[in-house]
């Protein structure tokens, strides 16, 4: 006997392409047929005897059910189809305004409907539905879905990949107000300038995790994305962890720009103390060996020789001794310091006193040292070392000293030999040329002027070069006297019992133009650690300008005069200056020089390399992107600090230009760039035709200047490159 009962129902829905859910139809426990559109089939049992007009009907009957099945069908395909169409458009709009995580959905979902379990599957899935609804809602909280929406503002930087070094062409708001620096100041420039504590450092700061670093410039040169976490620093050196995110974009196969996307937040580092990658934190289970470097101690004991030395460094294998004298030693105070940032074995070795003086004198020469000697006593070498780089504490300090020089004149010349300020000659009332001298002690507690008392003097002259040879001994030469132009030489030992002036009975080499000729308003400095004496430059009784240069060998028994000639030299000039760096290389900075017919100002810079089997003298070229230089000049004073970079100051300045500005300059660099030095205090008001002594190497002393009537020398203006001990009494520096 055949049973019919209730028959399982098959749903087909349509394919959508939202996150499936399982729909379950609900039916009642005893199903009728007529609810479900069943045929009630005829009991063939029980009409054994069925007649053809019954069979018929049957047909009649099975063929309409049939038909309304087919029916049916067909408008559950319409229904289906639009159901589908809907869906979709359902899905882009979700997609545009939520931007909810997409899954692909089942083809067909088959719903069973059976009376014993359906209530049970019904409350399962209603339980399933709320959790992943409660998912989908923390996922939105948490911005875990397809896009994450920082709530800090994003600040977007665009380069230029097809320009050399990825210039950036443009940003934001957001990225001016988090940084601090402005559009026009990094517009053209590379984004690593925020890796530089300084604006105007030239490495980045060590602080900076290298690896990150170096990931970036593979994924710029490869054109693929980045995605992580770099310490970045404002405009005013406040540290800024950048969590950056750089996305190319790409015209067919070319990379054509970058855009770089940062969330900015407070990075909050103890900068003095901290080494990189500051972002990381330390692993608890690294133990410090007796080196001190983090070490894991349960792999590293298990490890052979050879995979020790492959898993760490080899220089940190190394004694301190050897990293100290061999390694170290031989390195710039900037590389030192930041090696000293890297771990706590080099952070103690680095902080060793004698280290930092061997370092400081392989980089400014052991003159130099000798003459930082007493500032080290209250700085130390590191700290000393560190505000000379950075110029961090210069400062313009003003005060008076006593005695007179009488008479009143102008036009003189001064130096310094060791704490004490030497000044000879000038030019007095009616143009008359004075042969006095006098010096200044810095060294008394109340400093003034006096005169020295010499046994014989050169004669008077003004526009002449007074400079400062090894100890106590001074050389002057040329100037205007009585009767014209000067090209004679003297020398004087202060230290002398009865000092006196020497004339020197120099001589010239055979073949090289003999001795200089007479001249004025020309300019000289010592190399060779004060050896040698280098002329250049001045002019004549006719008033023609010179462009000639001689090397003075004080070494000699007689000295010698070498005229330094070449192919080709800067034009003629007077009223300029002659700096020293790196022992014996001089550069040559403005004047009024000779162009064509006309006498103009110059800001042009020269340099030559005095250790060449034949000097050249070379003009410099700057770099123009990164700074304005400073306006023509003459007369005006250039002061070399001893990592080798110089200040230019002052002179008589065409326009409206300020001459108390300073401006840096590196001439070791690649590209040179000026830089403005902006240092507070009181500079001098009037900087015409003054004089400059640099003492101690620290302290850079300015004598006279112009005041429309008369010279003061009572007055002095001082520039501090170094903290003074007044200033910072009980204030303890790690240095490097």
């Amino acid at each position: 006997m055949l049973i019919y009962g209730p028959l399982p129902v098959v749903l087909f829905l349509p394919q959508i392409s939202h996150r499936p859910k399982k729909i379950f139809m609900s039916l009642p426990p005893k199903l009728s047929r007529s609810s479900c559109n069943f045929v009630q089939k005829p009991n063939l049992f029980s009409h054994p005897k069925s007649t053809g007009e019954q069979r018929k009907t049957e047909q009649t009957l099975r063929n309409n059910h049939n038909n309304k099945t087919k029916k049916k069908e067909k408008e559950n395909q319409r229904t289906n189809m639009r159901e589908e169409e809907k869906g979709e458009e359902c899905y882009n709009q979700a997609i545009t305004k939520r931007y909810k995580r997409s899954s692909e959905s089942e083809n067909e979902m088959q719903v069973c409907v059976e009376n014993e379990d359906m209530e049970m599957e019904i409350e399962e899935g209603n339980e399933e539905e709320e959790e992943e609804e409660e998912e989908e809602e923390e996922e939105d909280e948490m911005g875990l879905g397809l896009f994450h929406f920082p709530t800090r503002p994003s600040s977007f930087v665009v380069t230029d990949a097809l320009e050399p070094d990825f210039p950036i062409i443009y940003v934001n708001s957001v990225f001016e107000s988090a940084t601090g620096y402005r559009a026009d100041e990094v517009l053209g420039r590379n984004c690593r300038l925020l890796q530089f504590r300084d604006p105007r450092a030239r490495r980045r700061h060590p602080l900076v995790d290298p690896t990150a670093v170096s990931e970036i410039r593979r994924c710029l040169e490869t054109g693929t994305e980045f995605q992580g976490d770099v310490l970045n620093f404002g405009k005013d050196g406040t540290p800024l962890l950048n969590n950056l995110r750089i996305i190319p974009i790409r015209d067919g196969p070319c990379v054509t720009h970058f855009i770089g996307i940062q969330v900015f937040s407070d990075a909050n580092l103890d900068l003095s103390s901290l080494s990189y990658p500051v972002f990381k934190k330390e692993n608890p289970d690294l133990s410090p060996s007796r080196m001190g470097i983090a070490i894991p101690s349960k792999n590293y004991e298990n490890k052979s020789i050879m995979e020790r030395t492959q898993e760490f460094c080899e220089i940190l294998q190394l004694s301190d001794e050897v990293l100290a004298h061999n390694v170290l030693s031989r390195l710039t105070p900037r590389d030192v310091a930041s090696i000293g940032s890297v771990c706590r074995r080099m952070h103690q070795i680095t902080k060793n006193e004698q280290l930092r003086k061997v370092v400081c004198q392989n980089a400014w020469g052991r003159e130099m040292t000798v003459k930082l000697e007493l500032s080290t006593r209250r700085l130390g070498w590191g700290r000393l070392a560190r505000e000379l780089t950075t110029l961090e504490a210069a400062t313009w300090h003003k005060f008076t000293v006593g005695g007179r020089v009488e008479p009143s004149r102008c036009n003189f010349s001064a130096c310094a030999v060791g704490n004490r300020l030497v000044l000879f000659g000038g030019e007095g009332v009616d143009m008359q040329p004075m042969d006095d001298t006098f010096v200044l002690n810095l060294d008394s507690t109340s400093p003034e002027w006096t005169r020295v008392m010499v046994t014989s003097s050169p004669p008077g002259r003004w526009g002449h070069t007074l400079s400062s040879l090894n100890g106590s001994w001074l050389v002057v030469f040329g100037g205007c006297g009585r009767n014209g132009p000067l090209n004679d030489a003297f020398v004087l030992d202060l230290d002398a019992k009865q000092p006196a002036w020497q004339e020197l009975a120099t001589t010239s080499e055979v073949g090289t133009g003999g001795r200089p000729l007479p001249r004025s308003w020309h300019s000289s400095c010592t190399v060779d650690n004060g050896s040698k004496l280098v002329v250049s430059g001045g002019c004549t009784d006719t008033g023609a300008l010179l462009n000639d240069t001689f090397l003075l060998d004080l070494t000699k028994d007689r000295p010698t005069w070498r005229e330094i000639a070449g192919s080709w030299g800067p034009p003629s000039r007077l009223g300029h200056t002659l700096s020293v760096y790196d022992n014996n290389k001089i550069m040559m900075f403005g004047g009024l020089a000779k162009s064509g017919s006309l006498r103009l100002r110059s800001c042009d810079a020269y340099t030559i390399d005095l250790d060449e089997k034949d000097p050249k003298w070379r003009q410099l070229g700057f770099n123009v992107f990164e700074g304005a230089g400073p306006p023509p000049r003459l007369d005006h004073v250039a002061v070399s600090l001893p990592c080798g970079r110089i200040i230019i100051f002052g002179g008589s300045i065409a326009g409206l230009h300020s001459p108390s500005q300073l401006f840096l300059l590196d001439p070791s660099e690649e590209k040179p760039t000026w830089r403005v030095l902006n240092v507070p205090g009181q500079p001098p008001k009037f900087a015409w035709g003054h004089s400059t002594c640099v003492v101690g190497g620290t302290r850079v002393l300015v004598l006279g200047g112009h005041t429309g009537e008369e010279w003061i020398l009572n007055e002095l203006h001082e520039l501090c490159l170094a903290s003074r001990p007044d200033e910072d009494a009980g204030v303890c520096f790690e240095g490097f």
